[in-house]
């Protein structure tokens, strides 16, 4: 990871190694959408080389699965497509668990970054487009996992 006046910056720039990813813990999260609740079962990258690694070089993902990258602080973020041939939605989400912005349809393999609009303690990726097919926005909550949400 490199600081910058933004933030931190994850670099997606290390190796390809599929089965690292896999023994990565799961949990499932569920998305509050005023069409009703979203579940997604995710990969969580909590750790340095986990979030580096991300999910670059994957050639498929779930219609209904992603990685939930928990950065355990609310920091400005900023991420790039190095590596990563999946177009994805990022949400970046709030220490609340409210989504703060979406950035839909990433550009496969761009190193154009991608910033949060404010600090936010999780990002969300998703295959590209699903977050508008499942009618996810900015303002809908996330709930399971590291979110402690109040009702």
């Amino acid at each position: 990871m490199r600081a910058t006046t933004l933030g931190v910056v994850l670099l997606f720039a290390m190796t390809g190694c599929s089965s690292a990813a896999s023994r990565l813990p799961t949990a499932q999260v569920t998305i509050e959408t005023s069409g009703g609740p979203k579940v997604l079962s995710v990969e969580v990258a909590s750790d340095p080389a986990s979030q580096q690694r991300g999910l670059m070089f994957r050639r498929e993902l779930a219609p209904n699965a992603g990685m939930l990258f928990e950065f355990h602080n609310s920091a400005p973020l900023s991420f790039w497509m190095k590596d990563t041939v999946l177009s994805l939605d990022m949400l970046f989400i709030r220490s609340d668990g409210t989504i703060s912005t979406i950035a839909a349809q990433t550009v496969p393999l761009s190193t154009t970054p991608i910033r949060s609009t404010e600090p936010v303690r999780a990002v969300l990726e998703i295959n590209g487009g699903r977050a508008r097919e499942l009618g996810i926005r900015s303002g809908d909550r996330v709930l399971g996992t590291i979110f402690h949400n109040e009702n």
